[in-house]
């Protein structure tokens, strides 16, 4: 009886061998290679170079839209850059670039192939690049995340990425200003409304105050606002706007940069709407806000331009 069972296993074996061999299933980089040259004739990316360090292996396909001229990267070199994201049968896209954005070390970056990709092709600071990631040096057969927003195994994905020369402060302080246009242009909002100061905030006065004490450096004031990502999340909110409400008090010594700037001798009753740039708000340390009214947690990615509706409720010197 024995004999016979080892003799039907033996069988089960060889047939299951059998059918693996002859049925048409392929490696996992043949299988991401011919998903990544399908997609690359779909969408006539004529331009992309497959990615040749260490001999042609990688399987990451390339295009440098722009190349910088800032610092080379090394594996402990620490970036900030801004990235999109989708799957190449487009169930999966993230696409907002405000909360897309990173500041670490290269050797740091997650997936694997992007972490490559960054290294061995962009290779300096202030260099944009689009990347088709395939899936194994990607997330691999799990995917990731959960839900609605699941990026599901086997997915090679397709990246743009714009490294920013983070040690450059004219090119930040550009970006930053590009970025604030742009949300102005998307958002129909007349940039030349405001004022445009020397450090780069923008300061629309809505309405003057009416009190005798101005803000100064050193003033604690009593403020309602609302804090506004370039996506117009919400992150921060003070907004209850009746009369027994006195706002937040607020220290101008330890506020961001722009924040006291743009409240500078306002007096009780002022209303400002301030667009600050990243480098006079939280510049590259992320940030994670609660509001008054009990709102979830909110975060501020690293670099993030911010926009603030201010009402200026007291004054105290």
């Amino acid at each position: 009886m024995k004999k016979t069972y080892s003799a039907l296993f033996l069988l089960f074996i060889m047939a299951i061998v059998s059918c693996r061999k002859s049925g048409n299933d392929v490696d996992i980089k043949t299988y991401d290679s011919n998903q990544i040259k399908d997609y690359i004739a779909a969408n006539v990316l004529s331009s992309m170079k497959r990615d040749t360090v260490g001999g042609d292996t990688s399987g990451i396909y390339y295009q440098v839209t722009r190349q910088g001229r800032g610092a080379a990267l090394a594996y402990d070199t620490r970036i900030a850059y801004i990235y999109t994201l989708r799957s190449l049968d487009g169930k999966f896209i993230m696409a907002d670039t405000i909360t897309g954005r990173n500041y670490t070390a290269v050797g740091l970056i997650s997936p694997k192939g992007l972490m490559m990709a960054i290294h061995d092709v962009i290779k300096n600071k202030g260099t944009s690049a689009r990347f088709l990631i395939p899936s194994r040096l990607a997330y691999g057969v799990n995917g990731t995340t959960s839900g609605s927003s699941r990026l599901p195994g086997n997915a090679s994905l397709d990246y743009t990425i714009n490294v920013l020369d983070n040690d450059n402060t004219a090119a930040m302080a550009a970006y930053d200003d590009s970025s604030i246009r742009n949300y102005c242009t998307a958002n129909n909002i007349n940039i030349n409304s405001y004022t445009k100061t020397a450090s780069g905030l923008y300061i629309k006065v809505g309405q003057a105050g009416t009190g005798t004490t101005a803000v100064t450096a050193t003033s604690t004031v009593n403020v309602q606002y609302l804090g506004y990502l370039l996506n117009n999340n919400v992150f921060g909110q003070y907004d209850d706007q009746s009369s027994t409400n006195v706002g937040t008090a607020l220290d101008m010594q330890t506020v961001i940069a722009g924040f006291q700037e743009g409240l500078l001798g306002l007096t009780s009753g002022a209303k400002v709407d301030l667009l600050i740039p990243s480098r006079l708000a939280y510049g590259i340390t992320p940030q994670t806000t609660t509001s008054a009214t009990g709102a979830a947690a909110v975060s501020i990615p690293t670099f993030s331009c911010l926009r603030y509706g201010i009402n200026v409720v007291s004054v105290t010197n």
